[in-house]
């Protein structure tokens, strides 16, 4: 069963999403906040601890007036590992939680063990011309909504059908990620340079309908963590833990039962 708790870190206070036993795996969220009711997040449950914490501003975290950049994040998410009880910590990071967990193992931290990173973002690997990352805040909803999803029509959000309550998380989530991400957008200009320096097994995986990011902008991110794996996932665009948790979890669970 997963639970919604509260967890004070470095006096901040964060919406906590935790269930499951045996070592812990914290997950940090993408483009969205994540909820109990989240299949994949109970898929992971079954491999350890699931800790998955709402970055502030986004779900039900309150966000510090002072707490608005990448680097607060990182050094949050630093903190967060340093809070957790546990040996051996595995880092999930999905989409923009991908690239908080890339920049937190290129810093290193001595408890993680292993990082799994699904579709980030925060690199550029192109030229000054080219977009790398599909500008989900200026493209009009429905090229996002095409490109987001691999089927948009059984997984985009149908805001009509929303409670109130959803909407407004919704809200949230998209103010906070603008807010954190909107310049330069959706990348750290410095962390290409030192994803050289993440020295745990490392799997990426990517949904193989992805628009946001192409499969090929994951290659490339792979390519750039000395011994990493990259797998690719059928019938899922951005949001693999979305439109296909089972098959997500099992590649997980197969990393991490590998020596």
């Amino acid at each position: 069963m997963i639970a919604s708790e509260r967890m004070t870190v470095h006096g901040i206070d964060l919406e906590v999403l935790r269930g499951g036993d045996g070592d812990p795996i914290v997950l940090q969220h993408g483009f969205g906040s994540l909820t109990p009711a989240s299949r994949f997040v109970s898929q992971l449950a079954d491999r350890g601890t699931v800790i998955a914490p709402s970055c502030p501003g986004f779900g039900d975290s309150p966000r510090p007036k002072d707490f608005d950049t990448i680097y607060d994040l990182v050094h949050l998410q630093r903190a967060v590992l340093d809070a957790i009880p546990g040996e051996r910590i595995t880092l999930v990071g999905l989409s923009f939680g991908g690239w908080l967990a890339a920049e937190v193992a290129a810093q290193g931290h001595p408890r993680l063990g292993r990082l799994v990173l699904v579709d980030p973002v925060g690199i550029k690997i192109s030229g000054p011309e080219t977009a790398d990352i599909l500008d989900i805040f200026n493209r009009s909803p429905s090229e996002v909504r095409r490109a987001e999803w691999h089927d948009p029509d059984r997984f985009a959000p149908d805001f009509d059908a929303m409670e109130d309550a959803e909407i407004v998380r919704h809200a949230r989530d998209r103010d906070a990620l603008c807010l954190y991400a909107w310049h330069p957008y959706m990348y750290n200009p410095r962390l290409k340079r030192w994803l050289g320096r993440i020295a745990v097994p490392t799997l990426v995986a990517w949904g193989e309908s992805d628009g946001i990011v192409s499969p090929d902008y994951g290659r490339a991110f792979a390519g750039l963590i000395p011994g990493s794996r990259f797998e690719t996932i059928a019938g899922a665009g951005h949001h693999p833990d979305i439109e296909r948790p089972d098959e997500l979890a099992a590649s997980i669970a197969r990393f991490l039962s590998q020596r």
